[in-house]
């Protein structure tokens, strides 16, 4: 089975709530970031593993604190989405930028797994890519370019 984007981790497995208090660092590194933080307030020194929540399944404030806790933080520790997680959210958690998510009690581990590997790419770029697919690094010219394109290969 090939690597999937996002690690999965049923409830039961994961740290208890109590291991990490509120908008402190714990001696393991991890931080537990309420929705409403200023994240350009956040000393991200010493976090290993930062923990989103998601209070409930339409409140999505914490895709947006994954997105620029990576790409304009570039925080490359363990993004992990807690809370209402459920297993239709996670190619969006790891398009935003998530590396791991408690899944909420009764949800299908196997169906996750299953739908995080139904797509091997996107078009569009996202928080660890930002390039789109189909745009060429800069400097070099779309190999599917017409030549009448200006940059095309001749």
């Amino acid at each position: 089975m090939p690597q999937l984007p996002l690690q999965l981790i049923p409830a039961p497995l994961a740290d208890k709530p109590h291991q990490a208090v509120e908008g402190s660092v714990t001696e393991t590194g991890v931080l537990r970031l309420a929705n409403d933080v200023d994240l350009s307030t956040v000393d991200l020194h010493r976090v290993e593993r930062i923990e989103l929540n998601f209070p409930k399944f339409t409140d999505g404030r914490a895709f947006s604190q994954a997105w620029w806790l990576r790409r304009r933080h570039g925080f490359k520790g363990d993004l992990r989405a807690c809370g209402d997680v459920r297993v239709d959210q996670l190619q969006q958690m790891a398009r935003s930028g998530f590396s791991s998510a408690v899944l909420i009690g009764g949800e299908d581990l196997a169906l996750g797994e299953k739908l995080l590997s139904r797509f091997n790419g996107f078009y569009q770029g996202d928080a660890l890519q930002a390039q789109p697919h189909f745009q060429p690094p800069t400097g070099q010219a779309s190999p599917t370019a017409h030549p009448s394109t200006p940059g095309a290969p001749a």
